[in-house]
């Protein structure tokens, strides 16, 4: 067993495999990528925004420019247009929230309850004891091991 940082929050609790520890940290992991594509869905939700309004800005200036039907056609078929079948982007986002992300979240949640009481991220925790170098500044394993000032 690899040693656990020193405080309550990142040390195994007693009974708990170093598989059980290797197995939660795969799924933390995995939220982890879950919670960066939530990120790119909310990326992909503004850039669409941004576009649709600098493609109203541009039908206004065709119109200014004196190309009413081409402006005519830009708006009637493509401003404000669904991104995916009867979906704008927010609610791409609100499916894939209540659908997926808050029930990954829900369940990686469980499982640490059950499996560790709780406690995340304790593969790190142990990957930081192993990697750093104790006594050294800037290695320090917790903030209350930083040096007075």
């Amino acid at each position: 067993m690899t040693e656990d940082l020193p405080d309550k929050d990142h040390t195994t609790p007693s009974g708990v495999s170093d598989e059980t520890v290797t197995a939660l940290g795969q799924l933390s992991e995995a939220l982890e990528t879950c919670e960066r594509a939530r990120g790119h869905l909310y990326s992909f939700h503004q850039l669409t925004g941004s576009a649709d309004i600098q493609l109203g800005n541009a039908i206004d200036a065709l119109r200014k420019a004196g190309h009413d039907e081409v402006a005519g056609q830009l708006e009637t078929e493509l401003l404000g247009r669904n991104v995916v079948a009867g979906r704008w982007t927010f609610q791409i986002i609100e499916d894939y929230d209540d659908n997926y992300w808050q029930l990954f979240r829900d369940l990686e949640r469980s499982a640490r309850e059950e499996l560790a009481e709780g406690r995340r991220h304790l593969y790190e925790a142990r990957m930081k004891q192993h990697e750093r170098s104790k006594g050294r500044p800037g290695h320090e394993a917790t903030p209350d091991e930083l040096p007075s000032p």
